[in-house]
């Protein structure tokens, strides 16, 4: 759309997009009103995501017949209670419990079984252990450390086990007893959400002032900041109400680590919108449009373009569906809910603000006015000296340019080679702080015991007249203990038969088992190998033992936390392939090509694996052996996937503009610099908002936070502003395919200017 004769005209954007463009900004009062009064309802009636049911359990993971899920359930219906307990209460002494206050610890415990004490809340039941003599297997200290593991009624959730087990504690112990604190999975996944929802308002503040000093600065405004927070501060009531309605409606549980991804991913989608929007609203009124012929040139020939971008975010997110994983298919719809509210809050309400505000929106400072668009000048011989800048020089010579995709290339294939030692875990204790209550009880267990004490491993052999074959239950115990990782087991065949019988050993005589404690931290990386090799051993075991006959399966948080890897390694083909080709759908059907998409997505994956590469070197230099959180790389790789189609439809969109009238490489010489600064400003909102997660101070958030702000920074200062150009000069209007818009340049009038363009 044009409007002063002597603005320089730009090309006429499609019917549709004048048609919406002319809607918004005719209505743009209705619209701001509209997402007023929507956000206004939607506090009053919707409930907010932190204020339903969470899902902080391994079971809100798993489907419920996981193996290691099912093998606890026999276990507890053939011995009639657990042999595992998930909060424990610990006691420690590193010159020595004396026999006194290690005989408290055990009354005290039968006071919990026998019902004599009384008001327990949800404790069903206690098990002392202690390292007396150093006789408990995987005992490191004699005398030194008391364990009282609890059993809890199944459905109490976890911030009420480990607050029975402190009220507990404050009860029957007092400052002899030598108490430190009350841990493991339970204690240890409550103390997370605790640690999650205190982080987040900082992080929400300061995430906020990042994206008003980036947006502020770029604009040199004070309102585009205000602009960008209003909009974002709409999108984000509108998405945590909306989407704890839609948990409560479906009974969905909601993880305590979705809430701050979902802001970052929020606070950073926006953001680049308003930026864009901002942008091409600036260029518009340099050119002498008025305030709402600006508004409407804007908002049509980049509505557009955001909408497929944002489109192409959300099918890239929503790709987690395919995924045998319920965390995935519980992810993925949230990410994919949160980008679509975002997208639909920016591209109504930006292009209505922009209208009612105009030049208000860059105050105190003007664009100036009536500014002819520079004039490149015509098409000159590929590598002319007239070319001074980087892409200008790439764009003019095929041979810079292959220079530049094979150096790119190298740099970030030889970032990615540590992905090829990637190793997953679902740590629960070990992502705690050090200095967090839960972390120091757990480090004074593990110190008098094991690294693997507070989450065992229970084997379960099930056969029958098992109770006849002690001799091989005996073998079958050493041979756990020869396992590479296990620090020691306690089973039938070596105990007095009478300590042994309805705890290790059934009654009935058809079912033995054994606890077995590793050497690792129990749910890291190298806890999951272990546990992993002793599942594919176990038939193998049963044979050299004496009980080829039996049956065995395990049990389990790290038995658990193995299937819960299994399922994701399993799904690293689906989600990948998913969500490749719903990236490719929308860069085809963008840019009309097939050629370009695939070298370009190409490229994105690789700047992926780069990033996974760098983030498991870091990780494992920090904290050898744990691993990284489990759905942390596959998240991140999903989320990369989306913003570097996001990118490549903003980049290419223009440099395929820009090749109607002239040139590719001129068309890359022109294009490229123009979408490089608002493409920079908003990746560097995006990498702010991702990076700002490791204010959590949990380890999930901190790689998160890492991978996401690394995996951007590549995808905006390698892959979109050096290699995306190199590799559009290397392919040539062969990049076009089928179409042949790049095969000839149309001779265009000499007043035709390029397309207006982001920055």
């Amino acid at each position: 759309m044009t409007s002063a004769g002597d603005r320089p005209v730009a090309p006429a954007p499609g019917r549709l997009a004048s048609g919406f463009a002319n809607a918004v900004v005719a209505l743009r009062w209705w619209v701001v009103a509209f997402w007023l009064l929507a956000t206004t309802l939607s506090v009053l009636v919707l409930p907010a995501l932190s204020e339903v049911k969470r899902g902080d359990n391994l079971r809100g993971l798993l489907p419920v017949d996981a193996p290691a899920v099912a093998t606890e359930i026999r276990s507890v219906q053939t011995f009639g209670f657990p042999l595992l307990g998930r909060t424990v209460l610990v006691q420690r002494d590193p010159d020595g419990l004396s026999v006194y206050d290690q005989a408290r610890t055990v009354a005290n415990a039968v006071g919990v079984n026998t019902g004599r004490y009384q008001k327990m809340g949800p404790l069903l039941g206690a098990l002392p252990i202690t390292n007396t003599g150093g006789l408990f297997p995987a005992s490191s200290e004699r005398d030194t450390t008391a364990l009282t593991y609890f059993f809890a009624r199944p459905g109490i959730g976890f911030a009420t086990q480990a607050q029975a087990a402190r009220r507990y504690a404050d009860r029957y112990f007092d400052a002899r007893d030598d108490v430190v604190g009350v841990t493991g999975p339970v204690p240890a996944r409550a103390q997370q959400g605790k640690l999650i929802g205190a982080a987040l308002p900082l992080v929400e503040l300061a995430t906020l002032t990042a994206i008003v000093l980036i947006v502020g600065v770029n604009f040199r405004s004070i309102v585009a900041p205000v602009l960008t927070v209003a909009t974002t501060a709409i999108a984000y009531v509108l998405t945590l109400r909306l989407s704890g309605y839609v948990s409560t409606l479906f009974n969905v549980p909601s993880p305590s680590e979705l809430e701050p991804v979902v802001v970052a991913l929020l606070l950073g989608v926006v953001t680049d919108y308003v930026v864009f929007f901002c942008a091409a609203l600036r260029r518009q009124l340099m050119l002498g449009a008025d305030r709402l012929d600006a508004a409407r040139d804007a908002t049509a020939q980049f509505a557009p373009i955001i909408g497929i971008a944002g489109l192409a975010v959300a099918a890239g997110t929503g790709a987690m569906l395919v995924a045998e994983s319920t965390f995935f298919k519980a992810l993925g719809p949230a990410l994919m809910f949160t980008v679509l509210i975002a997208l639909a809050v920016a591209i109504t309400l930006v292009p209505a603000l922009m209208a009612l505000l105009g030049r208000l929106v860059f105050w105190p400072t003007q664009p100036p006015r009536h500014v002819a668009e520079p004039q490149p000048a015509s098409p000159e011989p590929s590598g002319s000296p007239g070319r001074t800048s980087a892409v200008s020089r790439v764009a003019g010579s095929r041979r810079n340019a292959s220079l530049v995709v094979a150096a790119c290339v190298a740099i970030l294939a030889l970032a990615a080679v540590p992905l090829v030692r990637l190793d997953l875990g679902v740590s629960f204790v070990g992502s705690l702080p050090g200095d967090a209550s839960v972390a120091r009880s757990a480090a004074a267990a593990q110190s008098g015991f094991a690294p693997g004490i507070l989450s065992p491993t229970v084997v379960l052999v099930e056969g029958d007249a098992l109770g006849r074959q002690l001799g091989a239950l005996s073998r079958l115990n050493r041979e756990l203990e020869s396992l590479d990782g296990v620090a020691g087991v306690l089973g039938p065949g070596d105990q007095p038969l009478g300590l042994e019988l309805g705890i290790l050993l059934a009654e009935s005589g058809d079912a033995a088992r054994y606890l077995v404690v590793l050497d690792d931290k129990p749910l890291g990386a190298a806890a999951i190998n272990t546990v992993d090799q002793l599942k594919q051993q176990l038939p193998m075991l049963l044979r050299t033992s004496g009980l080829s006959e039996a049956r065995a399966g395990l049990a389990g948080d790290t038995a658990t936390a193995t299937y819960i890897v299994e399922l994701t390694e399993q799904d690293i083909l689906r989600i990948t392939v998913a969500a490749v080709l719903a990236n490719l759908l929308m860069l085809v059907l963008f840019l009309r090509a097939l050629v370009a998409p695939l070298f370009l997505l190409a490229a994105t994956v690789l700047s992926v694996a780069a990033t996974l590469g760098l983030t498991t070197w870091l990780f494992e230099l920090v904290e050898p052996g744990a691993g990284l959180t489990f759905y942390v790389p596959f998240a991140a790789a999903v989320l990369l996937l989306a913003f570097g189609s996001d990118y490549n439809i903003f980049g290419v969109g223009h440099v395929w503009e820009e090749a109607r009238r002239r040139p590719l490489a001129d068309a890359i010489a022109i294009a490229v610099p123009q979408t490089t600064r608002a493409i920079m400003v908003a990746g560097l909102a995006l990498a702010t908002s991702f990076g700002l997660l490791a204010m959590v101070p949990l380890a999930s958030f901190r790689q998160l936070a890492f991978a996401m702000c690394v995996g951007i920074l590549i995808d905006v200062f390698i892959v979109r502003s050096l290699l995306m150009p190199a590799l559009l000069t290397v392919l040539g209007p062969i990049s076009a395919w089928p179409s042949k818009r790049l095969r000839v340049a149309p001779e265009t009038p000499a007043a035709t200017s390029p397309a207006p363009a982001p920055g």
